[in-house]
């Protein structure tokens, strides 16, 4: 593997970072197989009680690397099907998970914190879907997950970025702490749900799971098939 992503263990949290500062974090395909392995590791090992997430450097995460989009079919299937692995790990990983959100969280990386269970924002964080103007659509799934439709439709449908303050004000993240505090107060969150007896966290976790795919598993696999189709052309070629 390319060490694109670390995994630290704090007694019986596991601490997951994001190895791309100099990309800001950027997903590129290699990081997008580390990043499923990892949660898929991490989400079924019986001493992990829960996983934060975050990124090196100044920046959770910039996003997908649009450096290696197009190219052969090839190239563009594995695309495909390491986001798939990637974000689903994330996604319905069996753990609870915090994202520690150190800066910007944009496009795909904004979808990626959206995906965590809970979310503690520095002061300089950012978030949004600038990937609009671009022509590829943004994650509504993975907001509306967490907000109210109009807010979701909001920040989807105009691809604005908005800072932290105003992601508390809308529920999206649960606490702003000072700069360079977000990985250790993510931590202490951390440790106090790793604390809490094993048997009842996995079943709030599976609860909470349930209700996200129960509401909005049809948008995530809408999603999966239009960013296939997208890469791939006819999705019946594709398969």
């Amino acid at each position: 593997m390319a060490g694109l992503l670390s995994i630290e263990r704090r007694e019986d949290v596991a601490l997951v970072t994001l190895q791309r500062p100099e990309k800001h974090n950027a997903l590129s395909i290699d990081l997008r197989i580390e990043l499923g392995e990892a949660f898929g590791r991490l989400g079924e090992d019986e001493e992990v009680g829960c996983i934060v997430l975050t990124g090196a450097g100044s920046s959770f995460c910039s996003g997908m690397d649009v450096t290696q989009f197009g190219g052969n079919r090839d190239q563009r299937l594995a695309l495909v099907e390491t986001s798939t692995t990637a974000f689903e790990a994330v996604g319905s990983c069996r753990r609870p998970v915090v994202a520690a959100v150190n800066g910007p969280a944009l496009a795909g990386g904004f979808a990626l914190a959206l995906l965590c269970d809970l979310r503690i924002a520095a002061e300089s964080a950012l978030f949004g879907f600038p990937e609009l103007p671009r022509g590829i659509p943004p994650s509504y799934a993975s907001a509306r997950a967490v907000i109210g439709p109009a807010r979701a439709a909001e920040i989807t449908l105009t691809g604005r970025t908005f800072d932290a303050a105003e992601a508390l004000r809308i529920g999206l993240v649960n606490e702003i702490v000072p700069e360079g505090e977000a990985v250790e107060r993510a931590l202490q969150w951390a440790a106090g749900i790793a604390a809490a007896p094993r048997a009842a966290t996995l079943e709030t976790k599976r609860r909470i799971l349930l209700d996200r795919r129960r509401d909005f598993g049809s948008l995530f696999t809408e999603e999966a098939r239009l960013f296939r189709e997208t890469l791939l052309g006819d999705p019946d070629d594709a398969a």
